[in-house]
């Protein structure tokens, strides 16, 4: 099975994306967790570092997709995403956080350009960071010495680009 991440700043087109590979390629789909979390506890605005693990636990838990018979795994998002909320708005990361950050493994990961409009919805928080959160993306990924790739453009644009690296990567993989 090939393990497919979708990550970045909020607002930057990752469930699109995720929704149109997963339909494309004929592959499972793991939802973000957090978005199910918080409208489900009401916590929008509200949460806390304790909440940030459980997310990470469950989210780790649902992108080993388990039940995926298919030959792709598409997840709408992934740890980086949780361990740099966590930095950013408590300025710590828990070490469960960590420990689930480092064991989570993607064939490819994609990460995705706040290069559009914001679109509101209810538990975004930063439409005038997104530029600089995308930087945080960057840097963590080059740091985790990542294989990752960058979409930007129109949705169409992104799917291209994807399923051309999705192409790329399963000529390239060994039999055996």
């Amino acid at each position: 099975m090939i393990r497919i991440a979708i990550t970045g700043p909020e607002s930057s087109g990752k469930t699109t994306l995720a929704k149109q590979l997963a339909s494309h390629l004929e592959g499972c789909l793991v939802e973000e967790y957090a978005r199910e979390y918080l409208m489900n506890t009401k916590k929008t605005g509200s949460y806390s570092l304790d909440d940030l693990v459980e997310i990470a636990g469950k989210q780790y838990l649902m992108n080993l997709g388990r039940d995926c018979k298919s030959g792709y795994l598409v997840c709408d998002t992934e740890l980086t995403v949780i361990k740099i909320w966590a930095l950013d708005k408590f300025g710590y990361c828990p070490g469960e956080i960590i420990s689930l950050y480092e064991r989570q493994q993607f064939d490819l990961i994609f990460l995705c350009k706040p290069d559009f409009p914001w679109q509101p919805d209810p538990l975004r928080e930063d439409p005038e960071r997104r530029k600089y959160l995308f930087g945080l993306y960057v840097e963590e990924l080059f740091l985790e010495d990542e294989d990752f790739f960058v979409l930007s453009g129109s949705p169409e644009e992104r799917l291209k680009a994807a399923i051309e690296q999705i192409k790329a990567h399963k000529t390239g993989l060994k039999e055996g």
